[in-house]
C-alpha cells in the first residue's frame, strides 16, 4: 500500500475507477474533477475542524481562567493544582481511549449505512467508560494525598491538593458520560453540538469558580476547593446536556441507545478492548511519562512547577487546531472505510494534515512573539517569569510537530490503527522525553532551561514515526471490516 497517496490523483480523473467520494454526494451521471473533490474533501474537514477547535479553545479558556483565578492566591497553590492536574489528565487518557474505540467503531459504521451497529457500538463504549470512571473515582476519593506525596509535593502542597484532587477526579463519572457521547456525536459528523454543549459548560464553570472560589453573593471563600466544586457542576451540565441531545438528536438512529443495546453491545465489547487496549497503553505510558518528567521538575523547585502549569495552560490554545484537525480526520477516514474506499480515506488524512501544519506554524509564531505579556497576564513572580519564558518559546516551536502527529495520529485512530500512535507515544517519551530530562537534571545538573527542550525531541520523534506509517498505508489493508483493527 505504499504507492497509495499517489493513487489517488490517478483514481480520481478515472470515471470506471469506483473511488472517490461515496456515490451519494456526486452528481447523477458524471465523474467528479480531481478540484470538485479536494473542495468537497476540504469543506468536509472544516466543518469536521471549526466546531472542535471552537469547543477546545473554550475548555483552555476554562484552564486559564483558572489558572488566572487561582494564581491570585499564590505560588503554592499554582503548584498544588499542577501535580493535581497530573491525575486529572491520567484519568482522562484512560477515557480517551475508550472515546478512540467509539469513534473507530462508530464512523465505520454509519459509513457503512449501519446505525444499529453504531449504537452497539456507543453502548459498549459507554459501559467501559463508566466502569473505569468508577474505578478511578472511588480510588481518588479514598486515598487523595498518596498520589501527590508520589510526586515529590511538600506537605503543605499536598494539604492544598488534596481536597481539588478528589473534587476533579471524583467528576471522572460524569466526564466518562459526556465525553463518550461527545465522540460518538462527532462519529456522525455532527459537530455542532458538543460545540454548544461545551459553551453551556464553560459559562456554568466560570460563573461557579468566581462565585466559590472568591466567596461572592454570600457563599464561603473557599479557594482551591471552589474551583474544583465547579468543575463538578460544569460536568454535570455537560453530561445531562449530551444524554438529552441524543435523544432530539437528527442522528438518533444512531445515537439514541435503547435497552437492547446494552444487551448486544456484549457482542461488540472484544472489538472495543482490541481498539482501546493500544490507545489506553499509549495514554498511559504518556502520563506516566509526563509524571515522571514532572518529578524532575520538582526538583528545581514550586517556580520550575508553577511554571509548567502556567505555560501549558496558556500554550494549549496552539495545539488545538491539531485536535481539531484529528478529530475531523479520524471521522472522515473511519466513515470513508466504512464505505470502502481507502483512497478517499487517504485524501481526507493528508490534506487535515497539511491544514494543521500551516495553522499551527502561525500560532506557534505568534504565541512565540507574544510569550512576555501572556505571561504577565497570569503571574508577576520574577522567578517563575525567569524559567516560563524560555518554556514558551521551546513550546511555541514545537507546535508544527503537535499539529502534524495530532492529525496523522487521528487519521490513524479513524482507520482501527490504534497501535501506531502507541509506539510512536512509547519512543518519543521513554526513550527521548524522560532519559533527556533526568540526564539534563541529575547526570549534567543543568538549568531547567535544558529540561524544556526534551520535550521538542520527544514531539519530533512521533511527527516522524506517523508520517512513515501513515505514508505506507498497511491501515488501509483491512477496509471491509467495520469494527475489526486494520493493524
Amino acid at each position: 500500500m505504499g504507492e497509495l497517496e499517489e493513487e489517488i490523483d490517478r483514481e480520481v480523473d478515472d470515471p470506471e475507477g469506483g473511488g472517490g467520494l461515496p456515490s451519494a454526494s456526486l452528481a447523477a451521471h458524471a465523474a467528479p474533477s480531481r478540484r470538485e473533490i479536494r473542495r468537497q474533501t476540504d469543506r468536509d474537514i472544516w466543518a469536521l475542524t471549526w466546531p472542535v477547535i471552537l469547543s477546545m479553545t473554550m475548555a483552555s479558556a476554562v484552564g486559564v481562567i483558572d489558572i488566572a483565578m487561582l494564581g491570585r492566591l499564590g505560588t503554592e497553590t499554582l503548584a498544588a493544582v499542577g501535580y493535581a492536574m497530573q491525575f486529572f489528565f491520567l484519568s482522562q487518557a484512560v477515557l480517551m481511549a475508550v472515546g478512540v474505540a467509539c469513534v473507530a467503531m462508530m464512523s465505520r459504521a454509519i459509513g457503512a449505512g449501519e446505525p444499529v451497529r453504531a449504537r452497539h457500538a456507543l453502548a459498549a463504549s459507554l459501559v467501559m467508560a463508566l466502569a473505569t470512571a468508577a474505578v478511578v473515582s472511588t480510588t481518588a476519593l479514598f486515598f487523595p494525598e498518596a498520589p501527590i506525596r508520589l510526586l515529590g509535593a511538600s506537605e503543605s502542597i499536598v494539604a492544598l491538593a488534596a481536597p481539588y484532587f478528589q473534587l476533579t477526579i471524583g467528576s471522572s463519572l460524569l466526564f466518562a458520560v459526556s465525553f463518550t457521547y461527545e465522540n460518538a456525536f462527532r462519529a456522525a459528523r455532527d459537530a455542532r453540538t458538543p460545540m454548544v454543549i461545551s459553551a453551556a459548560a464553560t459559562l456554568v464553570k466560570v460563573a461557579l469558580n468566581w462565585v466559590l472560589i472568591f466567596g461572592k453573593f454570600g457563599a464561603p471563600e473557599l479557594g482551591l476547593v471552589g474551583a474544583g466544586l465547579a468543575t463538578v457542576g460544569a460536568q454535570a451540565i455537560a453530561s445531562t446536556g449530551f444524554v438529552i441531545a441524543a435523544r432530539l438528536s437528527s442522528h438518533k438512529e444512531a445515537l439514541r441507545l435503547r435497552s437492547g443495546d446494552l444487551r448486544a453491545a456484549r457482542g461488540v465489547y472484544r472489538d472495543t478492548v482490541r481498539l482501546a487496549v493500544p490507545g489506553l497503553l499509549e495514554r498511559l505510558g504518556m502520563n506516566l511519562a509526563l509524571m515522571s518528567y514532572f518529578w524532575v521538575l520538582g526538583r528545581y523547585g514550586p517556580e520550575a512547577v508553577a511554571a509548567y502549569t502556567v505555560g501549558v495552560r496558556v500554550l494549549s490554545f496552539s495545539w488545538i487546531p491539531g485536535i481539531g484537525f484529528s478529530t475531523a480526520a479520524s471521522t472522515l477516514v473511519g466513515q470513508a472505510l466504512g464505505a470502502g474506499e481507502p483512497r478517499q480515506a487517504a485524501r481526507a488524512g493528508w490534506r487535515a494534515t497539511r491544514f494543521a501544519l500551516v495553522v499551527s506554524i502561525v500560532l506557534g509564531i505568534g504565541f512565540a512573539l507574544a510569550r512576555e505579556p501572556l505571561a504577565r497576564f497570569f503571574t508577576d513572580d520574577p522567578a517563575v517569569l525567569a524559567v516560563l519564558m524560555p518554556f514558551m518559546v521551546v513550546m511555541a516551536l514545537s507546535q508544527p510537530l503537535l499539529g502534524l502527529h495530532f492529525t496523522l495520529g487521528g487519521a490513524l485512530r479513524g482507520a482501527g490503527d490504534t497501535v501506531t500512535p502507541l509506539w510512536a507515544a512509547l519512543v518519543g517519551n521513554w526513550a527521548l522525553r524522560v532519559p533527556m530530562a533526568f540526564g539534563v537534571a541529575f547526570v549534567l545538573e543543568w538549568s531547567v532551561v535544558w529540561v524544556w527542550f526534551a520535550l521538542s525531541f520527544d514531539h519530533l520523534a512521533r511527527s516522524v514515526w506517523m508520517l512513515v506509517a501513515f505514508r505506507r498505508g498497511r491501515w488501509a489493508e483491512n477496509v471491509g471490516a467495520t469494527t475489526r483493527s486494520p493493524a
